[in-house]
């Protein structure tokens, strides 16, 4: 009975964490719109502004591969069922 209250929290969580994905998503898309209108307006500071739209995208991406990494180990390698 413990082991599948466990079990049962666990998908809880790697549901929560997956959601945690949609944050970088929505933060990534709102960062490239804006980019791309700063280009529109000023297209001789593209390489400025593109250089500085990936980079805030690939630290904005770390988020959701947390996210990943959390639910992977609660799916395939849950520790919680070994302290039971």
């Amino acid at each position: 009975m413990e082991k599948a209250l466990v079990l049962a929290a666990s998908a809880i969580g790697i549901g929560l964490a997956m959601i945690a994905g949609l944050g970088p998503g929505i933060g990534e898309g709102y960062a490239v719109g804006q980019a791309c209108s700063a280009i529109g307006r000023q297209p001789e500071a593209q390489g400025k502004i593109q250089s500085t739209m990936i980079l805030g995208c690939a630290i904005a991406e770390t988020t959701g591969i947390y996210s990943l990494v959390v639910s992977l180990i609660l799916l395939f390698a849950n520790p919680l069922v070994k302290l039971l």
